[in-house]
């Protein structure tokens, strides 16, 4: 199976690079796991709506160049499907059993994600009513990939 996480911007710090590859490392033992990182477009403070608009179609380019036509393409948004650890490796498992092998997580800005990318995807995915950082986010994103494999295959994890 392949993991892409395509993620909007760099990881700065370097504790976030540092849980970023332990998490990469984990799941090395399920996946072949590759993180693409797109450039973010130069974010004016309060944008307007054209602005807005305009930086996320922007990214979005960048992001859905990244997709293949066979991809299983998961968009993380605020607006998405919400699933308990055991309830989203039971969909990601059962995804996996009807014949996809290359799934993309998709990371937005710090805007969101444009449209397009959220019509391209297979699922949107929420973790939260909250916004976390595109940083963080990605490590909590690459913890509950690696724990849907433990629960998929009996393998203890922590409750």
């Amino acid at each position: 199976m392949n993991i892409t996480v395509v993620a909007v911007g760099k990881l700065k710090e370097k504790y976030w690079v540092l849980a970023n590859q332990e998490y990469e490392k984990r799941l090395s033992a399920y996946a072949k796991v590759k993180i693409v990182e797109v450039a973010d477009e130069p974010t004016p403070d309060n944008p307007s709506a054209a602005q807005a608009e305009a930086i996320k179609a922007k990214e979005a380019v960048r992001i859905l160049a990244q997709i293949k036509e066979r991809d299983y393409v998961v968009a993380l948004a605020i607006e998405g499907q919400a699933f308990t650890s055991e309830a989203w490796a039971e969909y990601f498992g059962r995804t996996a059993s009807q014949g996809y092998s290359s799934f993309v997580f998709v990371i937005g800005g710090s805007l969101g994600l444009h449209r397009s990318v959220l019509e391209r995807a297979n699922l949107q995915l929420s973790f939260s009513k909250f916004t976390f950082p595109h940083q963080m986010m990605r490590v909590i994103l690459l913890e509950q990939i690696y724990r849907g494999f433990r629960i998929l295959r009996g393998e203890k994890y922590h409750k």
